[in-house]
């Protein structure tokens, strides 16, 4: 008999895994796909998702090279007494970070202790981190880096409206609104799927685009409002003024559905359009075309990014936003309205669920004192033992060490050394404390002086939801096994509260069990995720929030019938144009400002290991105009040095139109000598503390071209 041949063995089919991308608000949907027997993971985007659509940017396209890069963390650190960092069994880490903590407090007090926390964390991590810092270690001090990108625009909307979801109304609202009002945000590079719904606007709406350079997105404009730096308030002002003058108001809704109006209409009354002109240096030709746009189609929008959000008056500008639009009688209308475009990834979760100083899950209130006892009958605790708001982001990290008082510092998805304003000054205050803990899957700016580093699972490798732009709440499900040494976020915080002695306040590190805690604390809160399951999920693939009921369907749109204050209506405030902190001088003659590359984001601590992402971009290169370039002495391919009264970058230079005469311009997700924010300016406004990265007054001088820096490559 002939030998049979051998079967053909057949490769095994990929395992494609349905969850969203690690990096912005926009939470694109992805497929995750791989085999078993083939270690690499890929990516592609969801056709199926509507907010994505099957689209994708590169930066979520190339997010699988993070899962297995050599650069990982797989096994905690520990600072040696020769100042090495090296590696240590969890149990031996744990137990420093805890004995460190209890020392630490007992010498100085729980209010000496602290932590920051990420708009990257999943809403279980936000809340878990939130109760551990006021359960676990007594202490008021927490905040997070959702203070530097939405801060503004969510006190605005607060004071507004009464409630803060980014976007009110979901994206496909942004296709069917006849004319789009798009504030100092250029979604083509920080959210290029945005741009369908941009492009099918423009189909047959208008665009105007606001913003002090000629962008990606302004270039697509019908109306680009090229305005000073830091201007954004008065040209806001303006336009309201603009719009009673011409009568274009709608006086019917301002009467049934807000209160306020009068006292705005005079405060705007008293700025003539010529001075605004003046401030801007927007026409006043163009100030009316805009606002008679606005006024003329029966739906109109305004969405804000950090341009105007990031000063030291931004919540006033958004103030400002909100009420032309009430105003124009927009707000709660079929495609139209006021939001926020959302940066983070969970930016929006990340604020709701207590990671902030002054709030508690559900976006209740840390000195309200119903807040306060709601979330005590859910911890098991007495409400008096609960810490009372602690310090903002940039507030919280200059106070690190002996001077300012906070001794300990732990640090969960945040690279601060790199994205707080003033950078040289956090680099020495992160130098100085007695402990520095850092949980991240990579090593960063910001662990560079830490005592222990805690490598933490990836995006793709545990289950948690996050909440988008729109309020929209999704589940990311794990695709791949985690590496053997590293742990979740709240592994750590369980660990820890057991050692601390909080072990039987934090009886879970299961995602869903935290979850189902989370929507206990939510209810009834401004933010209810009560009637969310990870099965209803499951089933819908998202939820709107509020949902107050596991039968409730969840709310796509707010303020349809009335806003989230007890009478229902919305609130006008007077607000009035003032400068920012620091404006060009004799000695500092130039506005700078900064912004991203779309192959980079936030922090760079992800994208800089990226090898595409750092093919396209290697480096920073500040954008400079022919006139002032040529001024300077400078060209393209050139060197610059920058300097403003808290430090100096030198950066590769790009002659460009683009940019105002009196601006330079350069993006922030470099540290160490190619950080922007070197020079960046932290003052803070006085209601959100949002640090001022938008405007600063600098000088420039041409230099040789350091070895360091490339002699040509991206574009801003």
């Amino acid at each position: 008999m002939l030998p049979q041949p051998l079967p053909t063995l057949r490769a095994p089919d990929p395992i494609a895994t349905r969850t969203h991308c690690p990096y912005c608000a926009f939470q694109c949907g992805m497929l995750v796909t791989g085999t078993d027997g083939d270690p690499r993971t890929e990516v592609k985007a969801d056709p199926e998702f509507p907010v994505n659509r099957g689209q994708m940017c590169i930066k979520g396209f190339t997010a699988g090279d993070l899962i297995d890069h050599p650069a990982r963390l797989t096994a905690p650190k520990l600072r040696a007494r020769d100042g090495r960092m090296v590696p240590a069994s969890w149990d031996a880490a744990l137990d420093f970070v805890a004995e460190r903590l209890l020392r630490l407090r007992a010498a100085h007090g729980p209010a000496a202790l602290a932590a920051f926390g990420s708009g990257a964390l999943t809403n279980e991590k936000a809340y878990l981190l939130g109760k551990f810092v006021r359960v676990a270690l007594g202490s008021p001090n927490i905040d997070y880096n959702g203070r530097y990108c939405m801060a503004s625009a969510a006190a605005g909307q607060n004071k507004a409206f009464g409630v803060d979801r980014g976007l009110p109304f979901p994206i496909e609202d942004i296709a069917r609104t006849k004319v789009l009002l798009l504030w100092g945000g250029n979604c083509a590079l920080t959210m290029p799927p945005l741009m369908q719904w941009i492009a099918e606007q423009q189909s047959g709406g208008k665009l105007i685009v606001v913003d002090p350079r000629r962008t990606e997105t302004a270039r697509l404009a019908d109306l680009h409002l090229q305005l000073t730096p830091g201007s954004d308030l008065a040209l806001a002002c303006g336009l309201l003024h603009l719009a009673i003058d011409e009568r274009l108001c709608d006086l019917d809704y301002i009467a049934s559905r807000t209160q306020g109006f009068d006292e705005v209409r005079r405060a705007v009354m008293q700025v003539h359009p010529a001075h605004v002109e003046r401030l801007t240096g927007v026409s006043i030709d163009d100030q009316l075309r805009t606002v008679r746009l606005l006024a003329a189609e029966e739906s109109g929008m305004l969405l804000s990014g950090r341009g105007p959000e990031q000063q030291s008056k931004g919540v006033d500008t958004v103030l400002a936003f909100t009420n032309l639009m009430l105003a124009l009688g927009k707000v709660g209308k079929p495609a139209s309205g006021y939001g926020c475009l959302t940066g983070q990834g969970n930016g929006q979760g990340g604020r709701e669920h207590g990671q902030k100083a002054d709030q508690l899950p559900g976006y209740r209130m840390i000195e309200n004192l119903e807040d306060r006892e709601a979330l005590a009958r859910v911890w098991g605790i007495d409400p008096a033992t609960l810490p009372g708001k602690g310090k903002s982001a940039y507030e919280l990290l200059d106070a690190l060490g002996p001077e300012g008082g906070i001794r300990a510092l732990l640090v969960f998805g945040s690279n601060v050394a790199v994205a707080s304003p003033n950078a040289r000054n956090i680099e020495r205050k992160l130098g100085s404390l007695d402990l520095l803990v850092v949980c991240d899957a990579f090593e960063n700016e910001t662990s560079a002086t830490a005592h222990a580093i805690l490598p933490v699972l990836q995006w793709a490798e545990e289950a948690g939801t996050m909440t988008n732009l729109e309020g929209r709440v999704i589940l990311r499900q794990p695709a791949r096994a985690a590496p053997a040494g590293a742990r979740s976020d709240l592994e750590i915080l369980c660990a820890l509260a057991e050692r601390l002695g909080h072990g039987e306040r934090f009886p879970s590190s299961t995602p869903e069990v935290v979850f189902d805690e989370l929507r206990r604390a939510t209810a009834g809160g401004r933010a209810d995720y009560s009637g969310i399951t990870y099965d209803k999920i499951r089933r819908a693939q998202w939820i709107f929030w509020p949902c107050p009921s596991e039968d409730h369907p969840g709310t796509p749109r707010l303020f349809e019938e009335r806003f989230q204050f007890p009478d229902g209506r919305a609130r006008f405030h007077v607000v009035r144009h003032r400068p920012a902190a620091e404006l060009p001088d004799a000695a500092y003659p130039l506005y700078f400002t900064t912004g991203r590359y779309k192959e980079h984001y936030n922090s760079g601590a992800q994208t800089r290991r990226v090898s595409a992402l750092v093919d396209a971009q290697p480096a920073p290169r500040v954008q400079v105009h022919p006139r002032l370039a040529s001024d300077l002495g400078v060209a393209s391919g050139g060197a610059l040095l920058v300097e403003s009264r808290r430090g100096s970058v030198t950066f590769g230079v790009e002659v460009s139109a683009d940019v105002r005469t009196d601006t330079l311009f350069a993006p922030f997700h470099w540290g160490g000598k190619l950080s922007a924010n070197i020079l960046t300016n932290p003052a803070l406004d006085p209601q959100s503390r949002m640090p001022e990265f938008k405007v600063c007054a600098v000088r420039a001088r041409a230099v040789a071209l350091p070895p360091s820096l490339p002699g040509d490559g991206g574009t801003a």
